[in-house]
C-alpha cells in the first residue's frame, strides 16, 4: 500500500480544549467520536475512575449545558470554535463526601470546584466558616505552619475569602491573615488530602452546596419560584430565599418525572398526593432539569444498592491506599519528629559548642588580660619602689631642710626680734627727730622773727642816726669832704662802732642758724638712709619667713 493511501485512510480530527479548575488540556478528536469517547479520554488523562460525578460543560447562547454522552460531539449544539472549549466539572454531588469520594484526584477536583463556588459566592457561607475553610485551604497548599518560614504577608497573593465577607468587615489584609493563621497553626500534622476532605465535610453542610437552581413558574406567564436539584431530591424556593425550601420532594418519595416541551411534572409516590407541575422559560432548560433529575436519581438509587465489584475493588483500594498513606504519614511524622529532635540536638550542640568556644575565648582573653595586668602590676611595683626610694630620699632631704629651716627660723626670730628692736629704736629716733625738728623749726622761726625784728630795728636806728646827723651837721650834706672836730668825730666813730658790733652779732647769729640747719639736714639724711637699710633688712627677713613657711 502506498503512502498516499495511508494518508487518505487517516481519520479526520478536530481540536478541543478541556479546562479543569486548575489546568487546561488540548486533545485531537475524531470526527465520529461521541461525547462519551471524549469524556473517557479526559478521564484517562486525569487518572479518574469515579467518572459518574463529572461531565463536560459548555456555554451556548448564554446558557450552560452538558455534553451528551450518547451523541456525536459535532452533532450537538456546541460553539463554533477552534479549538472547542469544554469545562470538566462535577455534575453530580455526593451525599457524604467522606464515604463516596474514593480517589484522591476525585476529592481534589471536588475541593477545587467547591472552593471556587464559595469564593465566587455561588455557595453562601458565613464569615466565621469562611475563615475556617480558608485555614484548611492554606494547610492543603502550604503544609504545616512554620513561623520561621511563613512570615507575615505570605498569604498576600492568595484568594481565600469571598469579596462579600471582605466588604462586610472593615479589616485590613494583615488582620484577615492573622485570623486565618491562628486557625492554620492548629492544623499541624494534617496531610493535604485530609485538609481537603475536612474542607469538603464542612462545605457539604452548607444550604446551597450541590444545588443547581433554575427559575420556574407555576403558570405559563409568571416566573416567581426557583427549582433546585441536588443529591437528595427536588426543592422549591421562593425567588428571594435560596436557603430554606418551601417544598421538597426526596428521590425516595418521587414516583415519576415527566417532561413535555416547557412543562415538567413531578408525581409523588403517594398516588393520593398532589401532582406538582411547573413551567420553565425554555425547552432547553426543561431538558437540562430533566437530565439532572435522572442523573441524581440514578446515583441516589445506586447508593442504596449493593456496591458493584468495581466499586468494591475501588473502596478496597481506597482503604489500602488510606492505610498506606496513614502509615506513610506516621512514618514521615516520626522521621520529621526525629529530624526535628536531631536538628534541635544539633542546634543545642552547636549552641553549646559556641558557648564553650566563647567561654574559651573569654578565658584566653582573661588570661591575656591577667598577664598584661601582672606585667602592669610589676611595672607599677617597680615604679612604686622607685617612688618609695625617691620619697625616702625626699623625706631625708625634707627632714634636713626642716632642721635647717628650724635653725633659720630661730635665727629669723632672733633677727626679727633685733629688727623689731631696731625698728622701735628707729621709731623712737624718728619721734625724737620729729620733735627736735619741730623744736628747731620753732627756734628757727623765732630766730627768723628776731632777725627780722633786729634788722627792722637796725633800719630804724640807721634812719634815726641819719636824721640826727642831718639835723646837727647840715653842712655835711652839702660838703661831704669836710670833717668835723675831734670830739664830734670821736662820738661819731663810737656810734659807728656800735652799729658795726650789732651787725657782727646779727651775722654770727645767722651763721649759727645756718650751720644748725645744715647739721639738721645732714642728720635727717643719715637717718633716712638708716631707715632705708632697716626696711631692706626687714623685707629680706619677711621673704625668708615666707620661703620657710612654704617648705
Amino acid at each position: 500500500m502506498s503512502i498516499r493511501g495511508l494518508k487518505k485512510k487517516q481519520p479526520k480530527t478536530f481540536k478541543v480544549k478541556i479546562i479543569t479548575v486548575d489546568a487546561e488540556m488540548e486533545f485531537s478528536c475524531e470526527m465520529k467520536w461521541k461525547g462519551k469517547d471524549l469524556f473517557d479520554l479526559v478521564c484517562r488523562a486525569l487518572g479518574l475512575r469515579e467518572t459518574w460525578f463529572f461531565g463536560l460543560q459548555y456555554t451556548i447562547k448564554g446558557m450552560c449545558t452538558w455534553l451528551k454522552m450518547d451523541k456525536k460531539v459535532l452533532d450537538q449544539e456546541i460553539p463554533k470554535e477552534d479549538p472547542i472549549s469544554f469545562h470538566f466539572l462535577a455534575k453530580f454531588y455526593p451525599e457524604k463526601v467522606e464515604e463516596e469520594l474514593l480517589q484522591e484526584i476525585t476529592q481534589h477536583l471536588f475541593f477545587l470546584q467547591v472552593k471556587k463556588q464559595i469564593l465566587d459566592e455561588e455557595i453562601y457561607c458565613s464569615p466565621e466558616a469562611t475563615v475556617l475553610l480558608a485555614s484548611y485551604a492554606v494547610q492543603a497548599k502550604y503544609g504545616d505552619y512554620d513561623p520561621n518560614f511563613h512570615e507575615p504577608g505570605f498569604l498576600a497573593h492568595d484568594e481565600l475569602l469571598p469579596k462579600r465577607v471582605l466588604r462586610q468587615y472593615q479589616l485590613t489584609a494583615e488582620m484577615w491573615e492573622e485570623k486565618i493563621t491562628a486557625w492554620y497553626a492548629e492544623h499541624r500534622g494534617i496531610a493535604r488530602d485530609e485538609a481537603e476532605m475536612n474542607y469538603l465535610k464542612i462545605a457539604q453542610d452548607l444550604e446551597m452546596y450541590g444545588v443547581n437552581y433554575f427559575p420556574i413558574a407555576q403558570n405559563k406567564n409568571h416566573t416567581d419560584l426557583l427549582l433546585g436539584v441536588d443529591a437528595k431530591g427536588i426543592h422549591i424556593y421562593s425567588i428571594n430565599n435560596r436557603f430554606s425550601p418551601s417544598k421538597s420532594f426526596e428521590w425516595s418519595s418521587i414516583r415519576n418525572i415527566s417532561c413535555s416541551e416547557k412543562e415538567l411534572t413531578i408525581k409523588p409516590l403517594d398516588k393520593k398526593a398532589e401532582v406538582f407541575k411547573f413551567f420553565s422559560s425554555q425547552l432547553k432548560v426543561n431538558k437540562l432539569i430533566f437530565q439532572l433529575c435522572i442523573g441524581n436519581h440514578d446515583l441516589f438509587m445506586r447508593r442504596r444498592k449493593v456496591d458493584s465489584i468495581e466499586i468494591q475493588q475501588m473502596k478496597a483500594q481506597a482503604r489500602e491506599e488510606k492505610a498506606r498513606k496513614k502509615m506513610e504519614n506516621q512514618r514521615l511524622a516520626r522521621e520529621k519528629q526525629l529530624r526535628e529532635e536531631a536538628e534541635r540536638a544539633k542546634e543545642e550542640l552547636e549552641r553549646r559548642l559556641f558557648q564553650l568556644e566563647d567561654e574559651a575565648r573569654q578565658a584566653n582573653e582573661a588570661l591575656l588580660r591577667s598577664q598584661e595586668a601582672a606585667e602592669l602590676l610589676a611595672e607599677k611595683a617597680q615604679i612604686a619602689e622607685d617612688e618609695a626610694k625617691l620619697l625616702a630620699q625626699n623625706a631625708a632631704e625634707a627632714e634636713q631642710e626642716r632642721q635647717r629651716l628650724e635653725i633659720t627660723a630661730l635665727k629669723s626670730k632672733e633677727e626679727k626680734r633685733l629688727m623689731e628692736q631696731k625698728m622701735r629704736e628707729a621709731e623712737l629716733i624718728a619721734v625724737k627727730l620729729v620733735k627736735e625738728s619741730d623744736r628747731r623749726a620753732k627756734e628757727a622761726e623765732h630766730l627768723k622773727q628776731d632777725l627780722h625784728e633786729a634788722r627792722e630795728a637796725e633800719r630804724k636806728a640807721k634812719q634815726k642816726l641819719l636824721d640826727i646827723t642831718r639835723l646837727n651837721y647840715p653842712h655835711m650834706a652839702k660838703y661831704p669832704q669836710y670833717s668835723p672836730g675831734d670830739s664830734r668825730d670821736a662820738n661819731f666813730d663810737k656810734g659807728s662802732i656800735k652799729l658795726d658790733l650789732k651787725d657782727i652779732d646779727l651775722k654770727r647769729l645767722s651763721f649759727e642758724i645756718e650751720r644748725e640747719r645744715l647739721d639738721y639736714l645732714e642728720k635727717s639724711r643719715k637717718f633716712e638712709d638708716r631707715l632705708k637699710e632697716l626696711k631692706s633688712e626687714i623685707h629680706a627677713l619677711k621673704l625668708e619667713e615666707k620661703q620657710a613657711g612654704l617648705y
